[in-house]
């Protein structure tokens, strides 16, 4: 009986450590297909421990308590939302005696009481490959220790939750937290505030004096009117929203009481920021941050937040995720200051306006209010129209603009060049001296490129597959303008910082509104009767590659004079008959703009014996009407800048300064360095 009942217990034991391969050998693959992590058989320094992570609730205090046991932990590696972390032990041996020991091993996690089992493989390394040092959105800023402990005290006493009828107005409990007014009572129906009915009492004194010391700070310009106080419960938060921009001007600033919270930024790009918002610190909302940027706290009783090796909470909490940890949420009380405004807001972001966006139904161009209107818009208007006149287009774009060669000339021996949107690469061989590479969304565009023996591809310049920080500089010629949403412009400029180095600098060009600027004429409406000249002095600059060849703006035809436009464009100003399927103006050519977004001619030239596209034939000097004639029209989407537009948004990006900002003939010039 003795030998059978060690027998059985010898097949349990094989029958567990048989399971306990088979989870193992799951774990391995789940990590390869899902996560891209390789792990091997043979025993080294580095392990992946599965099924113990931060997305499943172990916290980095526990974990290391568990792997410390088995010999020093050089490295302790917890991915945010990953149910998985690595260690790396300072020997083999000491990896070894942990793999074999955790291997099957069943743990409670401290915080939630939970059972689980880890499963551990050997990695020739610990790395996690998505760790970038993440900034805050432009416009947005944390001040820690704003306030003593002792302020935030009476601050939170002044706030009675108790309902009664006085109350019961400026008072709300909802779904996800409670509410408290002051000023002006906040209607979350219309996202807007009554302001010609303010509450009695105004704001209360002691927010005024803390007030007053944001003004003397710097932190606020105008002094608030308007306050909000949330509650927040573990467990609690308040949906992604941006705060209307009619109902509060641009500053917006928010004090953290009782507790910590991270809070989540999200670009319209989807680009995201998680920010650490330690107890009594006041964060700052201005400019794009407030404007664009969606703002909430996600619902859960536990954050991911740093910790350092004393414990402490720093900075954002993406920044280092070597020192990541979980953090039980406490209750949180926010105030929140607004300025409720008197006037429309006319920002540069009017597809998140809802006063521009009212503006535009009561009659004004139809701008896309949506990325996916955006995208449907270039890809009709922009992209589609360079595809089909690429050889036309290429034939009337040989002589660089004085400006821009002086850019280039000016940059150091062997200095690496991204040209973003190089048309028919017109600028890549202009510095023999420089590595230049360009990139163009228009195939037949980069062909041309490649048939002159210069080095370009294919690419959207809103996604450059280029590593950053590796370009000495960039320059981007007539293609901004191309982009029909003020937030796809900026993400574009945000792009091309993303692959300058520090110091590093770019040029910017896009088409001007203004077609007189100082009392001067630009080239374009000088020449406006005189279509006699060269080819490529009639026709305008476009997207990918350069400003026009004399200005932006001009006639799209060839050697076509302003008098045989296309019936479509021949009315004056921008009261051209709209293009099918578009509420967009379009433009005369030859005259000057009357609306920032806008559609402009482009006549394809047509040979009758050869088709379309003979290039020799196209650049010859205009006037030949016998071998060519009018083909087709293409209308691109333009949107045209007014003074100090392309500089304001440059400006927006806390990553560089712009250098120099000048006007050429047209168009609205910017040189931005690198921070």
């Amino acid at each position: 009986m003795e030998i059978g009942s060690a027998s059985q217990d010898h097949l349990k034991v094989c029958k567990v450590k048989k399971k306990v391969l088979r989870k193992q050998v799951r774990a391995q693959h789940t990590l390869m297909r899902h996560e891209g992590i390789e792990c091997v058989s043979h025993a080294t320094q580095n392990l992946v421990v599965a099924n113990a992570g931060l997305g499943n609730g172990m916290n980095r205090c526990q974990l290391f308590k568990i792997v410390e046991e088995y010999g020093l932990v050089e490295t302790l590696l917890m991915p945010p939302n990953k149910p998985y972390s690595f260690v790396k032990y300072g020997t083999t041996e000491d990896a070894k005696k942990a793999f074999d020991a955790l291997n099957g091993k069943e743990v409670t996690l401290e915080d939630f009481g939970q059972n689980i089992v880890l499963y551990i493989n050997f990695v020739e390394k610990v790395f996690w490959k998505n760790v970038v040092p993440t900034s805050l959105p432009p416009g947005l800023t944390v001040v820690e220790n704003i306030i003593s402990p002792e302020e935030e005290r009476r601050m939170l006493e002044i706030i009675d939750w108790r309902e009664d009828k006085d109350t019961q107005k400026t008072q709300k409990t909802l779904k996800h937290r409670r509410v408290k007014h002051f000023g002006y009572e906040f209607c979350y129906g219309s996202n807007n505030v009554d302001k010609n009915k303010p509450l009695p009492g105004g704001l209360p004194e002691i927010c005024n004096l803390f007030l007053e010391k944001c003004l003397k700070q710097g932190y606020i310009k105008h002094k608030p009117d308007q306050l909000t106080v949330n509650q927040y419960e573990p467990g609690q938060g308040i949906p992604p929203h941006i705060d209307t921009h009619s109902a509060f001007e641009d500053e917006i600033i928010s004090l953290s009481l009782g507790a910590e919270i991270v809070m989540d930024f999200k670009h319209p790009d989807g680009h995201t920021v998680a920010v650490m918002l330690p107890r009594r610190s006041l964060l700052v909302m201005s400019g794009e941050s407030r404007y664009l940027w969606t703002h909430g706290i996600t619902p859960r009783k536990y954050d991911v937040i740093q910790a350092s090796e004393l414990g402490q909470k720093v900075g954002t909490i993406t920044a280092d995720v070597g020192d990541l940890t979980l953090h039980r949420r406490e209750t949180r009380t926010s105030f929140t200051f607004r300025k409720v405004r008197r006037s429309h807001c006319n920002c540069i972001y009017p597809s998140v306006c809802d006063s521009q966006k009212g503006q535009q139904r009561q009659g004004q161009p139809s701008v896309p209010l949506s990325e996916m209107e955006a995208l449907k818009l270039e890809q009709e208007h922009v992209h589609k129209v360079y595809e089909e006149i690429a050889t036309h287009f290429s034939s009337t774009r040989h002589s660089p603009w004085p400006q821009i060669v002086e850019f280039l000339r000016s940059l150091p021996k062997g200095a690496i060049v991204a040209d973003i949107g190089c048309g028919n690469g017109k600028y890549l061989g202009i510095n023999k001296d420089l590595y230049m590479i360009g990139c163009d969304r228009s195939k037949n565009l980069v062909d041309i490129c490649g048939k002159k023996g210069f080095q370009a591809f294919v690419c959207d310049a809103l996604a450059v597959p280029i590593r950053s920080g590796s370009c000495d500089a960039c320059i981007s010629v007539a293609v901004i303008h191309h982009f029909s949403t003020a937030e796809r412009r900026l993400a574009t400029i945000r792009e091309l910082a993303r692959l300058l180095r520090p110091g590093g600098t770019a040029l910017i060009y896009v088409w001007a509104m203004e077609q007189e600027y100082r009392k001067q004429k630009s080239k374009y409406l000088k020449e406006k009767n005189d279509s006699k000249g060269k080819e490529e002095e009639t026709n305008p600059g476009a997207m990918r590659g350069l400003p026009s060849d004399r200005v932006p703006g001009g006639s799209s035809q060839g050697s076509a004079s302003s008098d045989r436009l296309p019936r479509d464009a021949k009315a004056e100003g921008c009261d051209a008959k709209p293009v099918a399927a578009s509420a967009l103006p379009v433009h005369t050519n030859r005259t000057s703009f009357h609306s920032q977004d806008l559609l402009v001619p482009w006549h394809l030239k047509s040979d009758p014996k050869k088709k379309r596209g003979d290039a020799a034939k196209l650049s010859s000097p205009a006037g030949s009407e016998e071998s060519q004639e009018l083909g087709p029209v293409f209308h691109r989407y333009y949107h045209v800048f007014c003074e100090g537009e392309l500089e304001a948004a440059c400006r927006a990006l806390d990553c560089v300064r712009v250098q120099k900002s000048y006007y050429d003939q047209g168009n609205w010039c910017v040189v931005l360095e690198k921070l």
